[in-house]
């Protein structure tokens, strides 16, 4: 006989059992009865008010890993812990094949945080001020503040004049150096090129600022010419402007030194804020030795850039400095924290210091210097290759980004994570991206290339408009 005990049911072992969910809450209910698609298609609006399609990427929904409800005598039989292991097995098995194939984008996959495996089981939480230590005791402040002053040094601040914060990625880092600037400018207008990364223009939306594109020179960096023209229209509002540190696409670096002048000279002397999106060059330049100083001994504001890019972390992250002048106009006391509320988000990972903190100790200057010089080194064997094979392709001078045709096969693209916009796609050549891999993947686009244009038979689309004449192979430009 069953009987009840307060809202739940107990079986005939004595063992309390949960009450039958309701159908909405069945999972058998609701999985089954959603659409399956091969790709996600979405309706957009043009400008002028007509509608298109968007096709995006494959619909993850075929393919997710379903949550599957336990057996009521699953405790007994283990078959629950069997699955799982087996679909966490599977998965690790495409981990290394998707890391083996990834050359599209900027994270640097050589790393080894074994040493920190044994911090895993703690729920590691900096929220608050890194300053300011809160009443949350499991935090890794002093390991945040130590990375922070290694990047403060590193931008030309002494320890007393910056504040920042590891923020969860690089978008953030934008966000908040881009809300910054428009509480030190409340009128300001932010001006970005064109080819600036989209956390850029979403902070423009999310702050509901003014927003003026700038246009971009064939390599990808700010046309100050069309930046004077646009500085000339606004001349009664300061500007605030995000310089790029190597661009999402072609890896163009922003003349910092000429937007400043270009600023000075047309009346807006004191009346800008710079904020420098350095993802990932923003760590590369420092040690290339003719590469122009990103410091704060400039007129800028703050800069930024990824942890989980050029560095290499298990997770996403990034670091934010700015002036400490500029952060009492963004920050309030949060009581119940015991600490004050400055940064985007509330909740902060605090295992991100802790792996970016091993790796600075264990690389130091000199090891990012090497990585470094491998990566341009590397960079230019892939454009070199590419060009003795006809096939257009670009390389900016501070850049580990190689710019290239567009493959026609998505199935190549997807297989190799490239990174395309239009006509181009890219390789962006990181510390563990070896002339092997570069080999392996050269034979691989030189085969489907062959069979794409008939061996030479059909013409290769001409990139003069996006990587220049020079650096065209098409039939028009390569004679």
């Amino acid at each position: 006989m069953v009987g009840s005990v307060g809202n739940g049911l107990m079986d005939l072992g004595g063992r309390e059992k949960a009450e039958p969910l309701p159908k909405e809450f069945d999972p058998k209910e609701t999985v089954d009865s959603l659409p399956h698609s091969e790709s996600n298609i979405v309706v957009g609006k043009e400008e002028n008010g007509t509608s298109r399609e968007i096709v995006l990427g494959r619909n993850v929904r075929t393919m997710c890993f379903e949550v599957k409800e336990p057996e009521a005598d699953d405790e007994i039989t283990g078959e629950r812990e069997a699955y799982m292991a087996g679909v966490l097995a599977r998965y690790r098995r495409s981990l290394v094949d998707r890391t083996k194939h990834h050359l599209g984008y900027p994270y640097n996959l050589d790393f080894d945080y074994g040493a920190l495996i044994h911090l895993q089981h703690f729920s590691i939480n900096n929220l608050g001020d890194p300053f300011i230590e809160s009443n949350y005791g499991v935090h890794s402040r002093q390991f945040e503040v130590g990375v922070l002053d290694w990047f403060a040094r590193l931008w030309g601040l002494e320890k007393n004049e910056y504040w920042g914060y590891i923020t969860n990625c690089g978008t953030e880092g934008n966000l908040h150096g881009i809300l910054v600037g428009r509480e030190v400018f409340p009128n300001g207008i932010l001006y970005a090129s064109k080819e600036s990364h989209y956390s850029v223009f979403k902070a423009a939306r999310m702050y509901r600022m003014e927003c003026v594109k700038v246009a971009t020179l064939v390599s990808g960096e700010i046309d100050c010419t069309d930046f004077k023209a646009k500085l000339v229209q606004n001349k009664e509002k300061p500007a605030i402007i995000n310089i790029n540190i190597g661009t999402t696409v072609k890896g163009a670096v922003d003349d910092l030194d000429l937007v400043i002048q270009t600023l000075e000279e047309n009346g807006f002397k004191d009346r800008f804020y710079i904020h420098c999106d350095g993802a990932l060059f923003g760590l590369m330049m420092p040690f290339v030795k003719r590469a122009p100083k990103v410091t704060f001994k400039k007129p800028i504001g703050s800069v930024s850039v990824s942890g989980h890019k050029f560095v290499g972390c298990p997770v996403p992250c990034g670091v934010l400095i700015t002036r400490l002048t500029h952060i009492n106009a963004l920050s309030s006391n949060v009581e119940y924290l015991a600490s004050r509320d400055a940064t985007i988000m509330g909740s902060r990972n605090g295992h991100a210091p802790i792996f970016l903190w091993y790796t600075l100790n264990r690389k130091g200057y000199q090891g990012f210097q090497k990585e470094v010089q491998k990566c341009l080194r590397n960079a230019h064997y892939l454009k070199d290759r590419l060009k003795e094979a006809g096939i257009g392709s670009m390389l900016n001078e501070l850049s580990s980004t190689v710019v290239f045709e567009r493959p026609k096969d998505e199935d190549f693209v997807r297989q190799w994570q490239l990174a395309c916009e239009g006509n181009i796609a890219h390789v962006v050549v990181m510390p563990n991206v070896t002339v092997e891999k570069l080999d392996y993947f050269l034979r691989e686009l030189l085969e489907k290339r062959s069979h794409w244009y008939q061996e030479g038979k059909i013409s290769p689309p001409c990139l003069a408009a996006e990587i220049g004449e020079d650096n065209c192979l098409c039939f028009l430009h390569s004679k």
